[in-house]
């Protein structure tokens, strides 16, 4: 048993004389790169972060139907949106944006067991996502569009229940900043 120990640490010593002597200097360790993602596409939600409560965005005002909270996470490379409903649905997405593909893409989950995934471009101000939305009785394609609007942000979905051929509003929500009420 002491015979391989011994043999194992000779080996060590004999590998570490052979690195002293070389004449070459080991190359220097590589610099971490710093965290964060600074492309200026991983910017263009900026204008949806913030605290927000939503309305719906025709006509006067009533009651707003949710809050939501909206953040840049991970140094600047996701956008976290946590959805919370008056009637208990809370919704959590994270948002980010593929700078080899070129597309943004978003992940949402409900506590009602849905799941979406979507993925889209930003084009004139507007993100547009496509994907298929799973609950737990069946699939359906989803059409998702953020847009900054009235001093907030307009998010409008559609969904097909016909696999495509065919498009009907699913929702359409008006976000405000949340006011706090003394």
């Amino acid at each position: 048993m002491l015979r391989p120990f011994l043999l194992l640490a000779a080996l060590l010593a004999a590998l570490t004389n052979v690195a002293a002597a070389s004449p070459e200097a080991p190359a220097p360790a590589a610099a971490r790169p710093a965290p964060g993602c600074a492309e200026p596409e991983r910017h263009q939600l900026d204008f949806w972060l913030g605290d927000w409560d939503t309305f719906e965005p025709e006509g006067a005002l009533g009651p707003s139907q949710a809050r939501a909270h909206v953040d840049s996470i991970l140094s600047g490379c996701a956008v976290h949106e946590l959805y919370e409903q008056i009637d208990g649905l809370v919704g959590d997405s994270f948002l980010s944006y593929d700078s080899i593909t070129k597309r943004w893409q978003q992940t949402w989950l409900t506590n009602f067991g849905a799941y979406m995934f979507l993925t889209g471009t930003f084009n004139d101000g507007v993100l547009t996502l496509e994907g298929t939305s799973h609950t737990k009785t069946r699939n359906m394609p989803h059409r998702i569009t953020w847009k900054a609007e009235r001093g907030g942000v307009r998010e409008t979905g559609m969904m097909s229940l016909d696999g495509g051929k065919t498009w009907t509003p699913a929702f359409d929500v008006l976000f405000l900043k949340h006011q706090d009420k003394p």
